[in-house]
């Protein structure tokens, strides 16, 4: 049997090497290396040994179990009580696990969060929830709580940015739930760097999640943002966590939107939606009703559609405004749509089906400031043009659904049986969809079409 060669561990960042430095190469510590124990050389394949191969075989702390012998209960997800924020993270948080909910500042980051806190911590006498706050004083987190009813006495605040002491409020505190707010704010006096910078991060990141895997505490960390929309940060940092979720909306509406980007525990592309109110911040269970405009005449120039927000099917209405100019460059403006899909519709219904818009201003815009990037939008907007230049509403109770192609051909689009059933529950009985779209849900009467004049005929509109 080969002999057993002996390899050196550093104790503070656990980097292996084969031969003893003064100087550890990964994490740049002096005197932190020492002798790991080894065992003899251990064949990985017949034939083949270890230590023919120059690697060192470490004895385990922990020994390899068959899969059908470990037990999973002890992670399965647990709700944290807003049933919205539980449907992106897939029925709950995870014992051991770290969420990175990131956003922009002043969309609702700290307010949803003190939510989750305050419903954690009603769950029963064993549950108590420690958030700590870099950012804000003890005080004013606990103005934010009394304004919007997230007040209770399992509730620990610590307005704390050192990790060594919030480590120290952890082993007082004995949380079952910490919220760090925000893993930019932390500061560790053992790593170099400024705070916020990339070592320090990544730093607070690795300890943090190292913490949860030990003793099994789901922690939330708040991330910021930059310019660009990404999370700040290393992009080790997406990585360290297990899950990542995008907080996002427009500032001059109400409506927030949670965004699955990364899910260890389940599906990364649910969507989960609130409502900013001055009291604080409610879960919409039903949003589709948020996007359209009720009225009780019929207004030419409207269309609705359903676009997929991940899984979620969401109703949304698209108006368009055809007015005559004398400027010889008539203006488009478009809101809540892609402009560049709708440059191209427009063309398509000049070009291809004799709706003169060059002599015209076009205006396309969403209602109750929905962002509509799904191709499958684009016959609702065309429908929508045609109905504003003929002046003619299309018949009450119709979904449009098609992406549309240069050519003027109407495409296919996923999940028109999800969206259609949306729809049917929304009280619609008419749906334009593209031919072979598979089964659809009753209910609903479909009328197929294969190019955009078809649809313009079937709603008499040519």
């Amino acid at each position: 049997m080969a002999r057993a060669k002996s390899s050196f561990r550093c104790s503070s960042c656990q980097h292996t090497v084969a031969k003893w430095v003064g100087r550890c190469p990964e994490c740049g510590t002096w005197g932190s290396m020492d002798e790991a124990p080894a065992l003899a050389a251990v064949a990985a394949r017949p034939g083949v040994s270890l230590a023919r191969s120059g690697a060192a075989a470490l004895l385990p702390t922990t020994p390899a179990a068959p899969i059908t012998e470990i037990d999973g209960t002890a992670t399965r997800a647990k709700p944290t009580g807003v049933d919205e924020l539980d449907r992106v993270l897939g029925g709950g948080v995870v014992p051991g696990s770290v969420v990175l909910l990131a956003g922009e500042p002043g969309v609702g980051k700290s307010t949803l969060l003190l939510e989750v806190v305050r419903r954690w911590a009603s769950r029963g006498p064993d549950d108590r929830a420690l958030y700590v706050t870099g950012e804000e004083s003890a005080g004013q987190v606990r103005l934010r709580a009394d304004r919007t009813g997230a007040v209770h006495e399992r509730v620990y605040l610590a307005a704390e940015s050192d990790l060594a002491t919030v480590l120290g409020h952890i082993e007082q505190v004995r949380p079952t739930l910490l919220i760090v707010d925000s893993v930019q704010t932390m500061l560790a006096a053992d790593v170099e760097g400024v705070v916020g910078g990339v070592t320090q991060v990544r730093a607070i990141t690795s300890a943090l999640t190292s913490l949860a895997k030990a003793s099994g505490i789901p922690v939330l960390l708040i991330g910021h943002v930059t310019k660009d929309g990404a999370v700040a940060g290393p992009r080790s940092l997406e990585h360290l966590v297990d899950v990542v979720l995008h907080f996002e909306g427009d500032r001059h509406s109400t409506l927030r939107m949670i965004r699955g980007i990364k899910n260890r525990f389940g599906a990364a592309d649910e969507v989960g939606c609130f409502e900013l109110r001055e009291d604080g911040i409610a879960g919409v269970s039903d949003p589709s009703g948020l996007f359209l405009h009720h009225q009780a005449d019929e207004v030419s120039g409207t269309a609705v559609t359903v676009t997929m927000d991940g899984k979620r099917p969401l109703l949304g209405e698209v108006q368009a405004l055809v007015a005559p100019t004398h400027n010889p460059s008539p203006r488009r403006a478009v809101s809540g749509l892609d402009s560049a899909r709708v440059s191209m519709v427009l063309a398509v219904l000049e070009r291809r089906h004799g709706i003169k818009l060059s002599d015209r201003e076009v205006y396309a815009a969403t209602v109750g400031g929905m962002r509509m990037t799904d191709p499958s939008c684009d016959l609702a907007l065309a429908i929508a043009v045609a109905s504003a230049g003929k002046d003619r509403p299309i018949p009450a109770g119709t979904i449009v659904l098609g992406e549309v192609g240069l050519a003027g051909e109407v495409r296919r689009v996923t999940g028109v049986g999800r969206r259609l059933a949306e729809a049917a529950r929304m009280g619609f009985t008419r749906a334009v969809v593209p031919v072979d779209s598979g089964d659809l849900p009753k209910g609903i009467r479909p009328v197929e079409v294969s190019n955009v004049g078809d649809a313009l005929r079937a709603l008499r509109l040519r």
